[in-house]
């Protein structure tokens, strides 16, 4: 039996990178799996979460669309009679100097890292209380806990959510529920790829790379490990924590002296 055996996980964001890593790895710890994302999701992508799990099933949808996130929720419960675990992965990048960031895109940006984190929050929190149990693992950043250059929009985005993570740790604990993120560094997903594939960026992404103390990029399956520890019994007395998985990103800086301590 896996860690997740008899579970039902609702993953947003399970179209592609974090959310798909997320629904394979629960899948494969026994999990029902229940998927959401904007994209239609690609049926080989899916198949390997499929092929895992005792149930599975994919929804269409958009988390700021508070109608249909309510809908794929009633629906998990029609279906497979609870929601144990959520995990809020659905999420753009956007950001610029503030001078420069039009409204429309500070409100996307707002809106689906943080509003859509809030809604699937909202309505998965009704059940876990009848139930008085379930477990909220939120996908946060490292660029929620520190600035980056131009990171506006995502910076305050992703920051939003820590501190919404801990307040949500402090109102339902005592209805069993706990409510936990992770704070990636940067991660080679599509989402980061159609950032730093365009011209002029793969300098800059190198520089990204190096500041990781274990010099390279995450894969999407670690965060998912980490986000299967957070939804387990093995994480049961674990909440309002933003568990920062980026290869020491966010340990300090390096300035050359390892190189003089021949640690490189």
């Amino acid at each position: 039996m896996g860690m997740l055996t008899g579970k039902v996980a609702l993953v947003t964001g399970a179209a592609s990178g974090i959310g798909l890593a997320c629904a394979e790895r629960f899948a494969h710890d026994g999990a029902t799996v229940v998927g959401m994302d904007r994209a239609e999701v690609d049926p080989a992508a899916w198949k390997r979460v499929d092929e895992n799990a005792p149930a599975t099933a994919f929804h269409t949808g958009d988390v700021v669309d508070e109608e249909r996130v309510s809908s794929i929720v009633a629906d998990t419960l029609r279906r497979f009679g609870r929601v144990d675990i959520l995990v809020n992965a659905a999420g753009v990048a956007g950001g610029g100097a503030v001078h420069t960031v039009s409204a429309e895109d500070w409100d996307r940006t707002i809106d689906i890292n943080l509003k859509g984190t809030f809604l699937c929050a909202k309505h998965v929190l009704e059940p876990m209380m009848a139930q008085g149990a379930g477990s909220i693992i939120n996908i946060a950043s490292v660029e929620g806990l520190e600035g980056t250059e131009g990171g506006s929009a995502y910076n305050a985005s992703k920051g939003g959510v820590v501190i919404l993570t801990k307040n949500m740790a402090i109102d339902y604990g005592r209805k069993g529920i706990r409510v936990n993120a992770i704070c990636p560094g940067f991660i080679d997903t599509p989402l980061l790829r159609a950032v730093f594939d365009n011209e002029g960026m793969q300098d800059f992404l190198a520089k990204i790379v190096d500041s990781h103390q274990l010099g390279r990029l995450g894969k999407p399956s670690e965060i998912a490990s980490a986000a299967a520890f957070l939804a387990g019994d093995d994480a049961s007395f674990v909440t309002g924590h933003s568990l920062v998985v980026d290869g020491g990103f966010h340990a300090g800086k390096r300035f050359g002296f390892s190189k003089m301590m021949g640690l490189e």
